[in-house]
């Protein structure tokens, strides 16, 4: 039975001279997040590395061992500078070998698409011992080696992965947030919302100035696992500004 009051944590590592470049405006980040929260895993470091294998073999050491579970974006496809399936090998100690049933998933989807390729072969790769993750959309899966899990860069190819891995891992209870905005400075209720986060136990609030239309305001996101203790908190933040003198907004402004 899974302990829903544990806090299960994933890192991500996204893979990609062409991040680090800004050539492709990275989307995974924000997509791997969201469906960790419901899986009630949270995601706690990012980590964006080159096409290097000792940088990456590096990250996959350091993140995979202080938390629950790692993921990867990019860096498993058909080409020579697709180099995660071996950084991730090396970092577990293991060879890497040709996966029969990923050979097969490609053989298959390839058969009317010009036949399978030394190229196309090289996304049947894994480190030794691994897993699949099914891929509806291209054919290639993605990896499960122990708690690292390879996914591909492209958005829409990751979110067949994350879908395939949907209820598959363990976690806690989702994490909820709510917001309530209001035009004011953040200096002026910073001890309002440091003393209403220190008084109310596994709660963490978020404060996210902007300033538009000429005037200054902020949104406080709060964030709990009891939907109990994010309604008290919401409330206490509503009658702190209403007593200096300021108006809120559920929901955020």
């Amino acid at each position: 039975m899974t302990d829903q009051t544990r806090i299960w944590t994933a890192a991500l590592i996204v893979v990609g001279d062409e991040i680090l470049s800004g050539r492709t405006h990275d989307k995974n980040i924000a997509q791997v997040a969201t469906w960790l929260g419901v899986q009630g895993i949270r995601l706690r470091e990012v980590r964006v590395v080159p096409d290097d294998m000792a940088a990456i073999i590096e990250a996959v050491n350091a993140l995979r061992a202080r938390n629950d579970y790692l993921f990867t974006t990019g860096g498993i496809g058909p080409t020579h500078d697709d180099i995660t399936v071996d950084a991730v090998a090396e970092a577990l100690g293991v060879p890497v070998v040709i996966h029969p049933e990923a050979e097969a998933m490609l053989t298959r989807y390839y058969e009317t698409r010009g036949g399978i390729n030394p190229a196309r072969l090289r996304m049947a790769r894994v480190p030794e011992g691994a897993d699949l993750i099914p891929n509806r959309l291209s054919g290639a899966p993605g990896i499960q080696a122990g708690n690292v899990f390879l996914m591909a860069g492209v958005p829409g190819i990751t979110a067949q992965m994350l879908d395939g891995l949907t209820g598959t891992l363990e976690g806690g209870l989702p994490l909820l947030s709510t917001t309530v905005g209001c035009w004011v400075a953040e200096s002026e209720v910073a001890d309002l919302l440091r003393e209403t986060e220190k008084t109310h136990e596994g709660c963490q609030i978020g404060s996210y100035p902007f300033f538009r239309e000429g005037k200054v305001g902020a949104n406080f996101v709060i964030r709990s696992t009891d939907q109990a203790v994010l309604d008290a908190v919401a409330q206490v933040l509503i009658d702190g500004l209403a007593a200096i003198g300021r108006d809120s907004v559920p929901g955020g402004i």
